[in-house]
């Protein structure tokens, strides 16, 4: 009975899967056919203003060059046109100005000056490489009948003339510009200028906008000028051609359209085809041109990636039917899903593992040396996590890290596997944290399509000297435990991954015997408790404040967080790494240092580290009023001159007690300048003759014994030395 009974409920659980999978794919074939659809649509009309874009710019480039050689014609007839009318009574004389006008403008096939009351018309015009004269005063030719002739005297103004064949003239199909020459009033001559039309012909002839793209051109009466077919080419007008071509009426609408000096464009059908008809006209002239595009063209390559979609489509579906058929048949594999489950669990723990054994877990890690005392550790909040520590000493510089990556889980861990053994990689060779971090993040922004980032802090501290140079992108500032409690300056870069070519900024700090670096992921301070109040920054640095071994020290931190946290589950991973710096204590000078943002409004702490000078080597209050004016002149010149406005940075101090002298170096990673170098300030002059600045460097070198500049390293270093007896 009982395998009766799971045979009926696996039975049931099959065609409960199969109606499913059946409803899958109705679902998806609608949504398919609708995606299709809207492709379709969409794509139609961004092919459609292309070629929109595409024919009109075609025509007004086209317009444009006609217009080009038109202007030349114009131009050359109404320059030579006070010639004519200088040379009117001299018509001996006329025939050199027509051949000058030739010779002159390769674009002019023939000119000629036609008399009125005369029949005196001498007319030059291109023979080969030469210039021919010949006379149109015949009575075969009667150039008093002429249009170029009759026009523009009853204009009063320059006419282009519709094309012709000039038979007994240029004996060339040709337009023709003519100008009225005025004498006294009076009409006395047409001066002339001959186009000839095998160049627009070529010119409309190369305009494809598509390959099998029909191009014509129509003079101002509809006379065809330029047409794929030739035989229509000054023999028919686009009249008589659309009474003949299906669709005529459409047809001749676009004739009337261009008659009438219009643009646009229109569709029409012609032997079963349908076409798209772009046209325009050329001004000055009247002339009209349209581009006849066939659909198949425009269309023809989204039609076909139309077809390949649909196969593909067909494809998906087919393909979505075996994935449920085959879902259907595995159906009761199932009933494993407890077993799997136990599988994963066992994965996800070597997984953890795995991440565990990548990252430095002996500590002491370094038994060898006494000058540093470290200690770190994550906990993570599910099996795998995305925080990450790592460090290790090279050329006696400890390089270390910290970070947190974004999300959870098997990805976040991932992630955070690169993000370490770059890392590790990086730091080999670079001593640059900002080198580092920026080649880090220029390598993770590359095919990060999960859009995964991570706050990161990498720093590398020099253990012979205690001088520390980091870089923080977009990560929790570490706390300083130095002479005070507090946050370490950070500069606001972006955390890694999120965009490459990003240029991060590095800083410098000085920690001495004793002092400690604590990093930390948000896990510590965003740890709630079951009133989710958060564990915050606050009760962190008070657990901080009691100086212990590093292991001690992160054993506090984390006890402090799961008392506070309670009963309340873990949110987050909770990441904390120690670094406590033992370097050999400073003997002998005492050294006093200070550190700036580039800001004027920080200048008055210099008193109280110039009071604090004054305690250890006993100089009286007025040299120390002395010592604090000269080095407010100096540090205020840094601010001024090393940083652009608006640009952020550090200046530092750093003041050497000797017995005898107190030597003070002034330091900043800014543009180099020496101030040194500024000329002797000539206080005897008056206030309006002296040149503005150098006051500043002037008083610094009447306080000081000793100043002096260098540029080391890319730093601008100003050394002040004052003897005190």
């Amino acid at each position: 009975m009982a395998r009766k009974s799971l045979l009926k409920k696996e039975s049931e659980a099959i065609k409960k899967a199969a109606l499913q999978g059946l409803m899958i794919v109705v679902v998806s074939v609608v949504t398919l056919e609708a995606t299709s659809l809207l492709q379709y649509y969409f794509s139609s009309k961004t092919i459609t203003a292309e070629a929109n874009r595409r024919a009109e710019g075609q025509l007004k480039a086209t317009e444009l060059q006609i217009l080009s050689v038109t202007e030349q014609v114009e131009t050359a007839v109404r320059n030579a046109a006070w010639s004519v009318e200088y040379q009117i009574g001299k018509p001996d004389s006329l025939a050199a100005i027509t051949s000058r006008m030739v010779e002159r403008n390769p674009v002019i096939y023939g000119s000629t000056v036609a008399l009125v009351d005369k029949m005196v018309a001498p007319y030059s015009f291109q023979d080969g490489d030469h210039v021919t004269k010949s006379s149109l005063a015949t009575e075969e030719y009667d150039y008093h009948s002429q249009e170029w002739f009759v026009k523009p005297l009853e204009a009063g103004a320059g006419y282009w003339s519709e094309p012709y064949f000039d038979e007994g003239g240029g004996n060339v199909i040709m337009t023709t510009y003519s100008v009225p020459v005025f004498v006294r009033g009076k009409p006395a001559a047409v001066f002339t200028a001959d186009v000839s039309l095998d160049w627009l012909t070529e010119l409309v002839g190369k305009v494809k906008v598509y390959p099998n793209t029909y191009n014509f051109m129509i003079s101002r009466a509809g006379l065809i000028m330029v047409s794929p077919a030739e035989t229509l080419v000054m023999r028919h007008s686009i009249q008589e051609v659309a009474e003949k071509t299906d669709g005529s009426e459409v047809f001749a609408e676009v004739g009337e359209a261009m008659l009438a000096g219009h643009a646009g464009d229109t569709q029409l059908k012609y032997k079963g085809k349908v076409l798209r008809v772009f046209f325009d006209t050329i001004s000055r002239t009247g002339w009209s041109m349209s581009i006849i595009i066939p659909e198949d063209e425009i269309y023809g390559e989204s039609k076909r990636m139309g077809f390949v979609v649909m196969l593909l489509q067909i494809l998906g579906v087919l393909l979505l039917i075996v994935i449920i058929y085959f879902t259907i048949k595995n159906q009761k594999e199932l009933n494993q899903a407890s077993e799997s489950k136990t599988r994963i669990e066992g994965e996800l723990q070597a997984a953890s593992d795995i991440q565990s054994s990548m990252l430095p877990k002996t500590f002491p890690p370094f038994p060898s040396r006494d000058d540093i005392d470290m200690a770190a550790a994550i906990v993570p909040a599910k099996e795998v996590g995305g925080d990450l520590y790592d460090f290790y000493i090279r050329d006696e510089k400890l390089f270390y890290c910290i970070g947190d990556v974004s999300g959870k889980g098997v990805p976040a861990s991932l992630f955070m596997a690169v993000t370490r053994s770059l890392f590790r990689s990086v730091s080999n060779h670079e001593h640059s944290p900002a080198k580092i971090v920026t080649t880090m993040n220029d390598s993770l922004s590359e095919s990060n399509d999960a859009s995964m980032f991570v706050t990161f802090f990498c720093g590398v501290l020099d253990m012979k000297t205690g001088h520390m140079v980091y870089c923080n992108a977009g990560h929790n500032a570490p706390i300083a435990l130095t002479d005070r409690i507090g946050e370490l300056p950070v500069d606001s870069n972006i955390p890694l991954g999120i965009m490459p070519g990003f240029a991060f900024t590095e800083q410098e700090a000085d920690i001495r015997y004793d002092d400690a670096i604590f990093l930390y992921t948000d896990g510590v301070t965003e740890a709630e408790n079951i009133h989710h109040e958060l564990f915050g920054e606050e009760r962190m640095i008070k657990v901080l404040h009691t100086r212990r071994p590093a292991s001690e020290q992160m054993a506090c931190v984390a006890d402090a967080v799961r008392e506070f946290r309670g009963e309340a589950a873990q949110s987050d991973d909770i990441t904390v790494l120690f670094i406590h710096y033992l370097g050999k204590e400073e003997t002998g000078d005492k050294v006093l240092k200070i550190t700036f943002d580039n800001d004027i409004s920080q200048i008055p702490r210099l008193e109280g580290f110039i009071e604090e000078i004054r305690e250890d080597t006993g100089i009286d209050a007025g040299l120390a009023m002395s010592l604090n004016l000269a080095l407010e002149e100096a540090v205020t010149n840094v601010m001024m001159y090393a940083y652009p406005e608006g640009a952020s940075g550090s200046v530092n101090l750093k003041a050497i007690l000797k017995e005898g002298s107190v030597e003070f170096v002034l330091w900043d990673k800014g543009i180099p300048f020496d101030p040194t170098a500024a000329p002797e300030a000539d206080t005897t002059l008056g206030v309006e003759e002296r040149a503005i600045g150098g006051l500043g460097i002037h008083l610094v070198r009447n306080i000081m014994d000793s100043i002096s500049y260098e540029n080391k390293n890319g730093m601008n270093i100003l050394t002040m030395i004052k003897n005190t007896k």
